[in-house]
């Protein structure tokens, strides 16, 4: 029994290390660096849109932070994930509101880029990323662009009119952990495909 936990060790250490190296890889390339960030960014975007902090504006520019915007940086608004706006950030027709939701957003945001990244390279070169005997990897960043939508549901829920009861609330406000751990979880296994030699 043992030795089947230490066998299990020691190939979870070179499935992480196999998949820190595809990450770096894939920012050696240009068409993959494209695919993480210009996913990241859009899924940024409409997540601060779906809760509400990034919409349209008056025009002309405008810089308001509330006063004791450290204190209030970290107080939960309306759940444990969802933090109040500490600063207001008007640019022409566009208005976004600064609250640590940009930062678990953002985080999110680069944990799907960097799937759809690995799964890119898969996709690309299927012999050295292991796409024709395995579809762990594909099917892994399937599920990590489903659960970091998790992260803004209610707003979702609320944006397209579901009335949405208590339960099912307080419920998605504990799928953004789970978000995160399936999003790690894929990274493990797309990557561990990856054979960084023929990249």
């Amino acid at each position: 029994m043992y030795k089947r936990n230490e066998t299990s060790l020691i190939r979870l250490r070179v499935a992480v290390s196999r998949s820190k190296a595809a990450s770096r890889a894939v920012f050696r390339r240009p068409d993959a660096t494209l695919v993480v960030l210009g996913t990241a960014v859009g899924y940024l975007l409409l997540y601060l849109y779906a809760l509400g902090h990034l919409g349209p504006g008056i025009s002309g520019f405008d810089v308001v932070i509330v006063s004791d915007a450290l204190v209030k940086f970290f107080q939960p608004e309306l759940g444990p994930f969802s933090f109040t706006p500490v600063a207001r950030v008007s640019a022409g027709p566009i208005t976004y509101l600064f609250s640590l939701n940009t930062i678990l957003g953002l985080g999110i945001a680069l944990l799907i880029g960097l799937n759809l990244g690995l799964t890119y390279l898969a996709w690309r070169q299927p012999a050295a990323c292991g796409v024709g005997s395995s579809s762990s990897g594909i099917l892994a960043s399937f599920l990590a662009l489903l659960s970091g939508a998790a992260c803004c549901g209610p707003v979702v829920l609320i944006v397209l009119g579901f009335q949405a009861s208590g339960i099912i609330i307080t419920a998605f406000q504990f799928l953004l952990p789970v978000a995160v751990v399936l999003l790690l979880g894929s990274l493990v296994l797309v990557g561990r495909q990856v054979d960084t030699t023929r990249l």
